[in-house]
């Protein structure tokens, strides 16, 4: 049956979605959580690593903390909320909840194997999304027993704060998929694009790729600083947050890897990662997950 949305943020109106799992609870897939819970949703939460649960679960519980100091989520609302989390090593249980998304390492012989088991477990009503940010949707979905149940949900970081969630087809989603994709984003609060055919990279991330790889190459040719290239994209173009920073904040080999997926799907040079981009990576430059990218970080030498 429907539940009712249960905090503030959201329209008070039936849930179309009562229970979601979600595989890989690190960032992403913790952020898709929190906003989850929020709006009333059980989250069966799995990583194959039980110390990655307990950090989404520690993310999760810092996230409604912040609402909570905001006074824009009670403290009761915050404990039911929690309670709503529920850590499993199963992914044949995951596969049984009305919806399940996706939020693993971006590499697709690891997505293949994840939609191998959960097509082969889930029911015929249940929606399988990949929150992939840029492999086709129609490779992830090559392996699977019911490729027509599969769609992409591309969320953005931080999740509970960005408002878009780019819907992607694949060659064999339904148009019953494609519309409970839909439905399941605005359960979240989220506003929704949809992208019509799974070429490399989408909408997004060929938009984003390419300010991003060209703020690089401006950083590695000597002309600004990285400081300087976010704050023209910022004051010049009213961006919230420049590409360099925000490559911090999603990780730096997150976008490395968007990246080369794109440049090996399309053959365009325009996606061809830059030098820098490839030497941070090697160099464990990750971003704020390690201390130092683009910027150095509180507590980093």
């Amino acid at each position: 049956m429907p539940t009712e949305r249960s905090t503030g943020d959201f329209r008070e109106t039936p849930l179309r979605f009562s229970e979601i799992g979600i595989v890989g609870a690190g960032l992403m897939g913790a952020g898709i959580a929190q906003i989850a819970v929020q709006a009333g949703m059980t989250v069966r939460l799995y990583d194959t690593d039980s110390a990655a649960v307990a950090r989404g679960r520690d993310q999760i519980s810092r996230g409604l903390e912040r609402l909570v100091a905001k006074d824009r989520l009670g403290r009761n609302e915050l404990d039911a909320a929690m309670d709503r989390v529920l850590p499993t090593d199963d992914l044949s249980q995951v596969a049984r909840a009305d919806a399940v998304i996706e939020a693993v390492i971006e590499r697709l012989e690891v997505k293949q194997e994840v939609f191998s088991t959960l097509s082969a477990e889930a029911n015929d009503s249940t929606l399988l999304a990949t929150n992939t940010s840029a492999i086709s949707i129609s490779e992830i979905a090559g392996p699977a027993t019911r490729p027509q149940q599969i769609i992409g949900m591309h969320f953005f970081s931080p999740v509970p704060v960005m408002a878009l969630c780019e819907i992607i087809r694949g060659y064999q989603t339904s148009d019953k998929t494609l519309e409970a994709a839909l439905g399941l984003a605005a359960d979240l609060g989220k506003q929704s694009i949809v992208v019509n055919r799974d070429d490399a990279g989408f909408v997004t991330s060929r938009l984003m790729t390419v300010l991003m790889h060209e703020a690089v190459r401006l950083v590695e040719q000597g002309l600004a600083s990285p400081e300087d290239v976010d704050r023209a994209c910022e004051l010049g173009f009213g961006h919230r947050m420049g590409p360099l920073a925000t490559a911090d904040l999603t990780g730096v080999d997150v976008a490395y890897r968007a990246g080369r997926a794109i440049f090996e799907g399309t053959g365009d040079p325009t996606f061809r990662s830059p030098q820098l981009l490839r030497r941070m990576v090697a160099s464990g430059h990750l971003g704020r997950k390690s201390g130092r990218g683009f910027y150095k970080y509180e507590g980093t030498k």
